[in-house]
């Protein structure tokens, strides 16, 4: 559950200790964030919903103490920590937000759809993760303008000389 609540919603530890079935929507979560207070709406992905039916999920959040009570932030990123130590993994709850804005840039989300998504401002954090990606993305389609295509006749070969008129010196 916390492993899916976290890589489908890129949500903080302190958001998804809180988000519950009263956050829920017409299929979207929808929160105020804890750090920014910027509200947030974030669809739910067929992935995650599929773990929010297996449940198990607690009333008044997703992820609960076994009593159904809300966990702390804290005691929710010691419960992940805990549960990836038990894997051999040695990596945090923080790390799923990260890997999620990754994901979703690598899919090619701008950097204003990464801050609607993630509730950041100013462009900072999601250059962060555009900038690698569009250096690719852009990389590829200037390469591809460097290219002489056959049906391209506005680009002259490099040993073609050719006059302001269009016509072939000598």
């Amino acid at each position: 559950m916390m492993f899916d609540l976290f890589l489908y919603t890129g949500l903080r530890r302190g958001d998804a200790a809180q988000v519950g079935k009263q956050h829920v929507k017409d299929g979207s979560i929808s929160i105020n964030t804890e750090k920014t207070g910027i509200r947030v709406t974030i669809p739910i992905q067929p992935e995650l919903q599929a773990t929010l039916d297996a449940g198990p999920v607690g009333d008044l959040a997703f992820i609960a103490t076994a009593a159904g009570v809300p966990m702390t932030k804290e005691s929710l990123g010691n419960a992940f920590r805990d549960a990836c130590r038990s894997a051999g993994i040695t990596k945090s709850a923080h790390g799923l937000r990260k890997a999620a804005a990754t994901n979703a840039a690598n899919r090619g989300a701008t950097e204003r759809e990464l801050e609607a998504l993630f509730g950041w401002v100013g462009g900072q954090m999601a250059s962060l993760y555009t900038r690698s990606v569009n250096r690719e993305a852009l990389s590829k389609g200037a390469a591809a303008k460097m290219s002489r295509d056959e049906r391209e006749t506005s680009i002259p070969a490099p040993c073609d000389k050719v006059r302001a008129s269009g016509r072939k010196t000598e």
